[in-house]
């Protein structure tokens, strides 16, 4: 889930820095949202591959780091067995491998997640409490994060729960493409080969990471709006 945290953290931020800046940075990365959402993620991999591996030679095409020979490898999952193992080098050749999947990934969600963020946060803007905040002299961080940002990301938060349902069935083309080893690589080749006892329980794991992360979406927007919480 490293790509719906950098799709929700880097969406947040630029809608956030359009809606009060507007210019060339708000039509640029308008123009990127549109694009992005436009092409297929599987599209946007071989290009990335093309054009950062095979071209200019900066990251590996495919595959996923292996750490066997140099650090543990409890969990299974590279960045977290290289953190865990205090490894600065082995957690450097897990990003290496894990860059270029994560930006093919993130594209579509972070373009939902910017272009609700910019009209939530404009909005916002227009309201009369952020008016009345000005007008007392409170100072614009406090505004800015108290006022304009915790009102306009509970349509956010909750629309960041939904792309998570979109990301499990990116994963499966995206590390298709990348030949990375993760739950979207092992559900594809379980329905090529018809083993539909693996498919099942690959598809079970991901409806419970789908309902947790849900859990988490809304217990994040009790939090940001009291209004919401239970008596």
């Amino acid at each position: 889930q490293v790509a719906q945290v950098v799709a929700a953290v880097l969406g947040v931020a630029a809608g956030y820095w359009a809606a009060t800046r507007r210019g060339v940075f708000d039509v640029a990365f308008l123009g990127f949202s549109v694009l992005g959402l436009a092409v297929p993620v599987f599209f946007t991999g071989f290009v990335l591959k093309y054009v950062f591996a095979v071209r200019a030679g900066w990251l590996p095409p495919s595959g996923r780091a292996d750490l066997s020979g140099f650090i543990p490898t409890p969990t299974g999952l590279t960045l977290l067995d290289s953190l865990l193992a205090g490894s600065g080098a082995a957690f450097a050749e897990s990003l290496r491998y894990l860059t270029l999947p994560t930006i093919a990934l993130t594209i579509i969600p972070f373009a939902v997640i910017f272009r609700l963020t910019r009209a939530s946060v404009a909005e916002t803007l227009q309201q009369d409490f952020i008016r009345t905040a000005n007008s007392k002299g409170l100072r614009n961080p406090t505004i800015a994060g108290r006022h304009v940002l915790r009102n306009s990301l509970l349509p956010v938060i909750t629309v960041i729960g939904l792309q998570a349902g979109g990301l499990f069935a990116g994963a499966v083309l995206t590390e298709t493409v990348f030949n990375y080893r993760g739950l979207g690589q092992s559900m594809a080749l379980a329905f090529s080969t018809r083993d539909y006892a693996v498919l099942q329980a690959l598809i079970m794991l991901a409806a419970v990471l789908y309902l947790v992360i849900n859990i988490v979406v809304d217990i994040a927007y009790a939090l940001c709006d009291p209004r919401v919480r239970m008596p």
